[in-house]
């Protein structure tokens, strides 16, 4: 694929300047939160299908028979992830949510969709640290917003970035080797006079302060040939709390464990559990969004996701022994870069050390020449001493 026309990269920046909250699953490299600094091969299209969900036994009382009652409460979510390599530090990302239920909006289809843009694979070829930045956008494609037990959405197009930090033991293979990601970003959600529920007389519904957030991310992989083990922590920040009607407008941080299969190249199956780690502290006003007893965000989910390899078509067809050779070809080429990159070391190291030598020479110089100049002084001060002694005295 040829390198992207400079005016191309400006639109896709403009058009994608966004950045999702980290709850959000990833489609794309990394683990299922936490983003990794590497950008996808180029012309590698994958798709991701995921479900998550949690449910509860709800503890309640009918009024009218007075006697305790017993209901079962849940939230589940359903997507699809594209994810495309466009050049050597790019890719894309688009992620509809195409199922969203809370059980206050039954079938909630389709909800928001995230469209984001990453610019990373930054750092030596040879280091095992690369950088990168995600910039990613939320659209309210769905009908609803402030969903509860869900992150804070005000049916805004909302905006920000994610600053990306990825280790590798082997630089040159990082998915088969240990794997480390930290991401840090900001959120804006751009919602200044919006009305989140539907009480629009409600003073608690109104959004009077734009509302923002930091959000992080951190976790690693361990690589084995058919499968990988993740453990990664997440969580947000708010900067300014959404309005106090909000559904969830509380900080939290979810510690997530993730088993990854791997049967073949193109296709791998994910299967992880989050906890909630920060209390359920309530800090909404007004009408209670979510029914006494229940968590504000989910205590526990469930997180299962297949991820295919549609293009290139190649991959369907590559052997064992192709992939080996490609292999030993990749660390021909690495061996080269570190051998050059050496030698230029070498030849700056060599003349830094000229310059130097240079340097030492001018100062013996000018030291030399300091002390001829001195002598000078001294024979002029002596030849005045005499031709005063000579001249006649009155």
């Amino acid at each position: 694929m040829k390198p992207l026309k400079p005016m191309l990269v400006v639109l896709l920046v403009l058009l994608f300047a966004y950045a999702s909250p980290a709850v959000i699953i990833n489609g794309g490299l990394g683990l299922p939160h936490t983003k990794a600094a590497w950008v996808s091969q180029t012309g590698r299209l994958t798709m991701l299908t995921h479900t998550r969900f949690w449910g509860q036994v709800h503890q309640t009382r009918d009024v009218k028979m007075n006697v305790p009652s017993a209901m079962t409460v849940w939230d589940v979510q359903g997507l699809v992830s594209l994810n495309y390599g466009l050049g050597k530090h790019f890719d894309l990302n688009i992620t509809p949510i195409l199922y969203q239920d809370d059980q206050t909006q039954y079938g909630v289809y389709p909800y928001d969709t995230f469209i984001g843009l990453k610019i990373g694979s930054y750092g030596s070829k040879a280091s095992s640290l690369n950088y990168g930045v995600q910039l990613h956008g939320r659209f309210p494609t769905g009908d609803v917003k402030n969903i509860m037990f869900e992150n804070y959405s005000a049916g805004t197009v909302e905006f920000g970035f994610t600053g990306l930090v990825s280790y590798a033991a082997d630089p040159l293979y990082p998915e088969d080797s240990f794997n480390l990601h930290l991401n840090l970003g900001y959120h804006n959600s751009n919602d200044v006079g919006e009305i989140i529920t539907s009480a629009i007389n409600d003073p608690y519904s109104r959004v009077l302060s734009q509302t923002q957030q930091m959000h992080f991310a951190a976790g690693f992989w361990i690589p084995t040939e058919s499968f990988d083990y993740g453990l990664e922590m997440y969580g947000n920040a708010w900067l300014q709390q959404p309005p106090a009607a909000a559904a969830g407008r509380e900080n939290y941080l979810y510690g997530n464990a993730a088993i990854k299969y791997k049967p073949y190249r193109w296709f791998n199956f994910t299967l992880s559990g989050e906890y909630r780690m920060t209390s359920d502290k309530e800090e909404t006003i007004g009408p209670k969004r979510v029914p006494s007893g229940l968590p504000n965000y989910n205590t526990w989910r469930i997180n299962v996701g297949a991820q295919f390899t549609l293009l290139p078509t190649s991959v369907y067809r590559t052997s064992e022994r192709d992939v080996l050779m490609q292999k030993a070809e990749n660390r021909r080429e690495l061996f080269e870069q570190i051998i050059k990159e050496r030698r230029e070391t070498e030849s700056a190291e060599e003349e830094l050390e000229r310059i130097r030598e240079e340097r030492r020479k001018a100062e013996r110089e000018l030291e030399r020449l300091r002390k001829i100049l001195e002598g000078q002084t001294d024979q002029r001060q002596q030849l005045e001493e005499m031709r005063k002694e000579l001249e006649p005295k009155p």
